[in-house]
């Protein structure tokens, strides 16, 4: 079973940045999309960012252009969500999900792998 497993969340001041890891087990990495997405409390979950496999694609969020950047280092079997000038309206649970030979996409249901997700509050 591939497991994407969450790390990197914390409280943070607005303006500042935090870097999401999410890390992949349980299969070829270089093999799997991977998509980030959060949920606020009383919101649905929304798409953040996406990467493909083989990194043959890349989107993002309207929220999060200009200031995020995702990314995959797999050799380290990793992806990455850099955040930076976080905002208050940043805060959520941010999810890490994988979709073999995918292309990053923004909808949820594309993915089959779910990790448990990383916290992350933006202070004002």
């Amino acid at each position: 079973q591939v497991q994407p497993v969450e790390s990197g969340g914390g409280l943070v001041e607005a303006g500042g940045s935090l870097r999401l890891s999410c890390g992949l087990s349980g299969g070829t990495f270089s093999n799997y999309a991977v998509g980030w997405f959060r949920q606020a409390p009383g919101k649905e979950r929304e798409f953040v960012a996406g990467i493909g496999w083989r990194s043959l694609s890349i989107l993002y969020a309207d929220s999060a252009k200009g200031r995020f950047t995702i990314s995959r280092d797999n050799a380290k079997n990793t992806a990455y969500l850099q955040m930076n000038s976080l905002k208050p309206e940043d805060t959520a649970i941010y999810y890490c999900a994988a979709d073999i030979q995918g292309s990053g996409s923004s909808k949820s249901s594309a993915y089959n792998y779910w990790g448990q997700g990383t916290q992350v509050t933006v202070s004002s």
